[in-house]
Formats: C-alpha cells, structure tokens, sequence
C-alpha cells in the first residue's frame, strides 16, 4: 500500500545519530518517514524502534557510495510512496579526524568525497522524479558541517573539512537549477553533536542537532533557499 497525501522525508545515513534523531522528530510531526541506511541490520531495527512507538517509518537499504544502490533505492521508495516532499542527504563519513593535508592519504580523500559529495548529487538526481511530485514544492537538505565553512576554516580534518565546502557548493549549484521548479535546497551546519562521528566530547545533544534540520523540512518559508543554516540563521559559507 503506497503512502498518499500525507508528507514524506527519506533521511539517508538515518540508523544512528543526528539521522535518527531527524527521522523520530518528523516521525512525531505526522511525516511518513523512510530511513535510509547502508546497513540492512541496523537500518531494519532503527525502524522498526520507532514503529514500536507508533509512527510510520519505513526502511530502504541505501549506499550513498554505489549508484545501483542508489537506482534501487528510488524503485523500491516508488512502491511505497507517490511523491516525496523533502530529502535530507544526511550519510557522511569522517575518517580523517587529526591527521595532517600534506600527508593525506589518497584512497582515505577518494572515500570521503565519494560518500560526502557525489551520494548526496546521486541520490538527488535519482529522487528529483519523486521530489517533482510533492504537491507543497520539494526540499532538499544537505547536512553539512562548520568545517566546511571557508571563513572559519583551519586544519580541521582536511578530507572532510573540504567535502563539507564541497557540499555547500553542491547546495548552491542544486538551489540554482531547481528554481525554476520551486524545489528549496539547503544546506545545514548541526554543530558539534555528540554522535559516533562527534564523540560524546561534543557540546550538543543529537536533539539540538536536529532542529534547524526539522524547521527546514517542516516550517521554513518554500522560499527559503541556497543558503547554508546555522540554529535556524543563515550562516557565513
């Protein structure tokens, strides 16, 4: 049975962390949520924890990495729903965090851009169809980082510092191509969360990460778009 009328948000990356917290928050505000996970494990029991608690979560098995994932992906989510209303690129890895730009290892560079900038141009591409439908105008969200913000950029993780400003350029080009369609594109710096990736040294709960996330999905002006977010303020790219 396909999921009709009501809003729908597929978050990639969604079985832990920031991910899963997005999903429970638009979960409790009436969305019909798709967990996007790589890990059919996890992404299965992220859902089915939230289904316990009674929302309506479905999970599809992505690979942000791999476009035949991504194509399958989009088939099996059209099974399930007729149009998709916002799409959060929320799967990233950072796998580089103290080392040095000019001992960088080259496959490590390779990985990162591969999951934190060609997944999120992918998975864009492949779900603008069903994106398209979204009968209030679509929404995308990159979930970016303050790393990637060239104004406050250090030696931060290099790999992912610069995937992250990648990301933002993504937003930018995305936000200028699907003007014409009223598909907002945004992009999202969380803080420091206290996930696996930000470690529970972080200053901010997954619930305060989430939150500029929500807003842009649920409550934000349509026209609202090409910028890049901070606590629900624009912030310097």
């Amino acid at each position: 049975m396909k999921t009709e009328h009501k809003r729908t948000v597929l978050i990639t990356g969604a079985n832990k962390g920031i991910g899963h917290e997005i999903a429970r928050q638009l979960a409790q505000r009436g969305f019909a949520v798709f967990i996007g996970a790589r890990d059919m494990a996890k992404g299965r029991a992220a859902s089915e924890e939230l289904c316990r608690e009674g929302y309506e979560v479905t999970f599809i098995h992505i690979d942000v990495t791999d476009p035949v994932s991504i194509k399958n992906a989009s088939g099996t989510f059209s099974q399930k729903a007729d149009h998709l209303d916002v799409l959060i690129n929320n799967a990233a890895i950072l796998e580089d965090h103290g080392e040095d730009i000019l001992k960088l290892n080259a496959e490590m560079l390779d990985r990162t851009m591969k999951a934190n900038v060609n997944g999120p141009i992918l998975v864009t591409q492949d779900f603008l169809p069903h994106l398209a439908k979204s009968p209030n105008g679509g929404r995308i969200i990159n979930v970016s980082s303050g790393a990637g913000s060239l104004s406050r950029m250090n030696t931060y993780a290099p790999a992912y510092s610069i995937s992250k400003t990648a990301l933002n350029a993504v937003t930018k080009q995305l936000a200028g191509a699907l003007k014409s369609q009223s598909i907002a594109v945004n992009c999202v710096d969380p803080g420091w969360v206290r996930t696996d990736m930000g470690t529970n040294q972080a200053n901010r709960s997954v619930e305060q990460g989430a939150e500029t996330i929500v807003w842009l999905a649920a409550d934000a002006p349509q026209t609202e778009t090409g910028k890049f977010w901070h606590d629900k303020r624009e912030t310097e790219w």
